[in-house]
């Protein structure tokens, strides 16, 4: 079967569907890898958003021990600036916003890690900046696709 164009020109049903094959080939094909892009980019964000929840408990524990229970093991401020600057790296891995927390938490810790056992406004300082990235974090979670 053929179908006139105009004049002598005509198209065989033949090319006809090989040309919308091809352009459902390519949409089909570049829809996927969108989606795989989309789904390794969630994936990373969620893996790096887990491990920053985990290092924000274990800096709040570390808050914690240095200021209430006045444990210089387990208030150790090297752990804390460990902690502190995992939670800057990681959050590279996200979102610019979380970045941004991430970085305000550490100079918050930086301002106030050697006034930690004695100061009770240096833990709540700490703490409000660990509790604000958190936050983002879990705001960030809810936006996953």
């Amino acid at each position: 079967m053929k179908i006139a164009i105009s004049g002598e020109q005509t198209i065989s049903v033949f090319q006809l569907t090989a040309v919308f094959s091809m352009l459902f080939a390519l949409v089909g094909f570049s829809y996927n890898v969108w989606r795989m892009e989309i789904t390794e980019y969630n994936n990373n964000v969620r893996s790096a958003s887990f491990e920053l929840l985990l290092q924000l408990s274990e800096l709040e524990s570390i808050v914690y021990a240095a200021h209430y229970d006045k444990d210089p093991v387990q208030g150790n401020p090297r752990q804390g600036w460990v902690k502190v600057n995992l939670i800057a790296d990681l959050s590279m891995i996200t979102e610019p916003e979380l970045s941004v927390a991430a970085e305000e938490l550490k100079l918050s810790w930086q301002s106030n890690w050697q006034l930690l056992p004695e100061d009770e406004t240096s833990a709540q300082a700490v703490v409000s900046k660990i509790d604000d990235t958190r936050a983002h974090v879990r705001q960030l979670l809810k936006q996953l696709e």
